[in-house]
């Protein structure tokens, strides 16, 4: 499976920022990775923000967690980084978003949109003990319990994690694959 896809091209319009919507289970690392990635996305394509689902979710108080109600939300997701992005402004969005609907509906309708899967092992992260999410009882729906994920199917880039490797170690590993992407060497 190649880390970098090119059965999608990015739509360009250099009038716009850069979404770099990274996806993948909670505990996979989309949001460390997302706030390790701002820095550099900063310096090479200037003004970028940072925001993770649950960030949005506290914002807007988003309580639901159906599948259903996901899929709405990852429209207003979709919305929220076309308004940001038309400001020039870069975001990287962090959120689980494992519906397919949703990513092929970003790949054919956001410009400028990379999406990055974090694949992990739902095992691994449970016994890494991350996120107290995977406990039994939890109030919310979870993926790969209660709602079926959706892996991406063509994400641009694809990382694997399986916390072998520290932080700093796949941030460089994402960088190095957006500094591949030919249609983002012109911005």
């Amino acid at each position: 499976m190649p880390n970098i896809r090119k059965n999608y091209k990015i739509k360009v319009n250099h009038n716009k920022g850069i979404i770099f919507w990274v996806t993948g289970l909670p505990g996979s690392g989309k949001t460390t990775i997302a706030k390790g990635l701002k820095k550099e996305i900063s310096k090479k394509y200037g003004k970028t923000i940072v925001i993770s689902g649950d960030d949005i979710r506290n914002i807007f108080d988003l309580k639901k967690y159906s599948f259903l109600e996901r899929k709405k939300i990852l429209g207003k997701y979709a919305k929220f980084c076309r308004f940001i992005a038309n400001q020039k402004i870069n975001i990287i969005l962090a959120v689980v978003g494992l519906i397919n609907k949703s990513q092929e509906w970003n790949q054919k309708n956001l410009h400028n949109y990379v999406e990055i899967y974090i694949k992990c092992n739902l095992k691994d992260i449970i016994k890494k003990g991350k996120k107290k999410l995977y406990k039994k009882k939890n109030k919310k729906s979870l993926y790969s319990f209660d709602i079926k994920s959706e892996f991406p199917k063509r994400p641009k880039i694809l990382i694997h994690n399986n916390f072998k490797r520290n932080i700093l170690e796949m941030t460089n590993s994402v960088l190095s694959k957006i500094n591949k992407i030919n249609e983002l060497k012109g911005f």
